[in-house]
């Protein structure tokens, strides 16, 4: 493919700059810029061999030191959900990223896991900005310490960065009475803005999904965008935008260079340049010595209270995120059983994007408490409530309205079993419902068992309030806790998938 090169002109402005110009030509010039983005960074060690704080540090720093012109940009996503921040609400992660700050943060829906009043604590002890164009208080007025559109200037280039949150937050996380404006429409003019303002590139710093990104790099507003919340890795250039997906946990990480080059077109100002991708596996990145000693003592300080045994499985068990996303899976199974047994519940509704390990269980592995931890970091409570039948059906056909696009919003259930169509229109997908062996009945009332997290809307789950609370969040129990005495009061795992969940044209 052919790559066109951009360029943008702008005027000078004033009588005097446009003599001065024409008396005397721009003499053309190159900045050599780097743009290096990370977002959606969990788990303070790594994934094995992959990633981590310690790695993405190196990795910083490094950049830093072979060009000066490093933009380090943080697209949000790291204050949850891991096994670490169940414990310090993400603490661990403003102090590994404070020994290599950003300079630009942006924050993603996970942010939020624990409230706007946690992300408020963690922004003012952060070393670096956070900014977000599109969040404010619920009057509109500016949250205090949240930025918004950053200037740098960079050997007499003019850049701007725009800083763009996902507007689903509010759905999603726990994100308070804060206000979110639509991520593209946002962006666009923003950056459309900064454009005319004499910004010779503009970088969009967004977290929000794919099917956003398309219609931002459609735009054609952007020089550069980097985005997180898709948890994968992908780089484009359609001549205009050049484009990183950047990866979950820092695994997979893609400087961008830039060599800049300032010049003068018919008495204006020109700016050109093509993209370099660089792709650094982290497998090959020597963790950074400062921050694998700040690693190496959180996890000695989560070892000896988590490599407890609680029991083995005779059976392989799958929580991959498209599994607990798009189908029944023997570990949802399991918590989702779990939940209704602590509570006495008639069924139990658990949404599949709080299952957050994406792994795989072989047939007689021994489970500890640090598994389940990591299946469920968020530190959600099991509650209690009772609703009728036609809200249960109204929070299932919830569940399965996004399942085409993975959303965490799928239904892992238990003490029922559902039949229901893909291919029907959202919000009436659902075929069949039978609990305890007989057809849902939408006039009767149900005890139903899922998190707090669900109870109060999250994931779109409105139709579970309403109801008569019987275990409400300050007196339930966490969900991590009543799976860990599950497994224990069991003698380990013996499930499998059983067919609670299947679709039309399922045997």
């Amino acid at each position: 493919m052919t790559f066109a090169v951009r360029k943008f002109m702008f005027g000078l402005m004033g009588g005097a700059a446009i003599a001065a110009a024409a008396a005397t030509p721009l003499q053309a010039e190159t900045v050599n810029l780097t743009i290096f983005a990370v977002g959606d960074i969990y788990n303070f060690e790594g994934d094995g061999d992959y990633g981590g704080f310690a790695r993405l540090n190196a990795v910083a720093k490094a950049e830093r030191a072979n060009n000066p012109n490093t933009l380090y940009l943080f697209d949000g996503d790291m204050l949850s959900p891991s096994l670490l921040s169940g414990f310090d609400k993400g603490q661990n992660t403003i102090d590994l990223t404070n020994l290599v700050p950003f300079d630009l943060a942006v924050p993603g829906n996970h942010e939020f896991d624990f409230g706007p009043e946690n992300f408020i604590e963690k922004m003012n002890g952060s070393k670096y900005p956070w900014a977000a164009i599109n969040i404010t208080n619920a009057d509109g007025s500016p949250v205090p310490g949240l930025g918004g559109v950053m200037i740098k200037e960079i050997e007499g280039l003019k850049i701007a960065l725009i800083p763009v949150a996902q507007d689903t937050t509010p759905e999603v996380a726990n994100s308070g009475d804060l206000k979110f404006l639509p991520t593209v429409k946002t962006a666009v003019a923003a950056a459309k803005a900064a454009r005319d303002d004499g910004a010779d590139l503009v970088i969009g710093v967004v977290q929000t999904d794919q099917s956003n990104d398309r219609q931002l790099i459609a735009s054609h507003a952007f020089d550069v965008i980097v985005s997180g919340d898709d948890h994968s890795y992908a780089t484009s250039y359609d001549g205009i935008t050049a484009y990183v997906e950047t990866s979950i946990d820092g695994r997979f990480l893609s400087p961008v260079d830039l060599a800049v080059t300032i010049g003068e077109k018919r008495g204006k100002r020109s700016i050109s340049w093509v993209p370099n991708f660089r792709f650094i596996d982290t497998a090959n990145v020597t963790p950074d010595p400062e921050s694998q000693v700040m690693v190496d003592a959180f996890k000695a300080k989560l070892d000896a209270s988590l490599n407890v045994e609680i029991g083995a499985t005779t059976g392989p068990l799958d929580t991959r995120r498209n599994v607990v996303r798009g189908e029944e899976s023997a570990m949802a199974d399991v918590i989702a059983d779990a939940m209704r047994k602590a509570t006495k519940a008639d069924i139990a509704i658990t949404n599949g994007g709080g299952i957050r390990a994406d792994r795989t269980y072989d047939a007689g592995t021994v489970l500890t408490r640090r598994d389940i931890l990591t299946e469920l970091p968020f530190g959600n409570v099991t509650v209690l409530t009772e609703v009728t039948g036609q809200q249960v059906l109204d929070a299932l056909e919830n569940g399965f309205s996004q399942v085409e696009k993975g959303s965490g919003r799928f239904p892992q259930v238990s003490g029922m079993t559902v039949v229901y169509d893909k291919t029907a229109p959202a919000g009436s997908r659902v075929a069949s419902v039978m609990v305890g062996g007989k057809a849902l009945d939408v006039n009767a009332t149900y005890k139903v068992a899922t998190n707090d997290y669900m109870l109060g809307g999250g994931d779109g789950y409105g139709a579970l309030a309403g109801g008569r609370v019987l275990i409400n969040a300050g007196n339930g129990n966490l969900m991590a806790n009543d799976v860990i005495d599950y497994i224990i009061s069991m003698g380990g795992v013996n499930a499998k998938v059983e067919g609670r969940i299947k679709t039309v044209g399922d045997n």
